[in-house]
């Protein structure tokens, strides 16, 4: 590594090794170098950076949410940043991410108060929506946040490369069922509600090697603004982030080991880095709490610069 490499407190980021998962969307515990999901960067009087755990304020205390895609990644800070505001959560996940799950339960259970379901069901399968309310509401009673934010990418070089079951099972995993649970959600929730859905920089900035799952990012983008102005007069917000790189299980289940290398370093404006999911948390926090209470219809950009004026 050369000796003009990012300045930054988050190893894997300044790293970024040579690594691949087999199967999407990943997992957490197969990370070359773990992600940091709790801890942001400071600044100290010198300039120089270090690592502080989050701490949260109350700032959803006694809310109770939905986290999609939230046993790893993003939806695992998400998830650990909404307890930590004293929010009880409900975690949807892939069966077969069950290590990541149960490792976050015991992060929860051990670092706040809050309660914790987790639900192993693929959001895509029949009568899926259905299932998660039923059960959160069986559990918590009410339902005041829902955080879309399951999601999955398929690289390819062309659009000639293109499969017809992979652009469906993009659309079906990224849009189709975030509409299907929104639908399912709204009519249990009451003025002050919040929903916050997940789009991309790639919406915005497009990717040539992610045709389709660009286009469910434009998609859940235009989603956010229309459900938006349909829920204002109830008193149900609605907006977005879109995250630009961030080291995920996602990345390295849709990449080569070799594209993963040094992914990132010097193509991010801000820090010169790829982002770890714990500098995207308290994006979600805002929109979920009182801080977000007179914003709808927005997305909230998170990027390090990699796109501007976007909106």
């Amino acid at each position: 590594m050369s000796s003009d490499k990012p300045i930054s407190a988050y190893k894997a980021s300044v790293e970024v090794p040579k690594q691949t998962q087999e199967d999407l969307p990943g997992l957490d515990k197969d990370m070359a170098i773990p992600a940091e999901h709790s801890k942001l960067e400071f600044w100290d009087e010198n300039g120089k950076p270090y690592l502080k755990e989050y701490v949260g304020s109350e700032k959803l205390k006694g809310k109770k949410a939905i986290i999609t895609g939230g046993d790893s990644g993003i939806g695992r800070t998400v998830t650990i940043f909404f307890a930590r505001e004293g929010a009880d959560v409900t975690v949807v996940y892939l069966p077969e991410e069950e290590e990541d799950a149960k490792s976050l339960q015991d992060e929860i259970t051990q670092n706040s108060s809050a309660k914790i379901l987790l639900l192993p069901i693929d959001l895509t399968t029949q009568g899926a929506a259905q299932k998660v309310i039923a059960a959160h509401l069986d559990k918590f009673g009410s339902v005041d946040i829902l955080v879309n934010n399951a999601g999955k990418q398929i690289m390819s070089s062309g659009i000639e490369e293109l499969k017809d079951e992979n652009i469906l099972s993009t659309f079906q995993t990224n849009i189709i069922q975030m509409m299907q649970l929104t639908r399912e959600t709204v009519p249990h929730m009451k003025r002050g509600a919040a929903i916050i859905n997940t789009s991309s920089v790639v919406a915005y900035k497009g990717s040539s090697q992610l045709l389709d799952y660009s286009a469910t990012k434009g998609a859940i983008a235009t989603f956010t603004r229309s459900l938006a102005t349909q829920l204002a007069a109830k008193g149900i917000r609605v907006n977005a982030v879109a995250p630009g790189l961030f080291y995920t299980p996602l990345q390295p289940s849709s990449r080569d080991a070799d594209q993963m290398e040094g992914w990132g370093l010097g193509a991010v404006p801000l820090h010169g880095r790829v982002g770890q999911p714990a500098e995207i948390g308290e994006a979600y926090v805002l929109l979920a709490g009182p801080g977000g209470n007179y914003m709808t219809g927005t997305v909230i950009h998170v990027n390090g610069g990699v796109h501007i004026g976007g909106a």
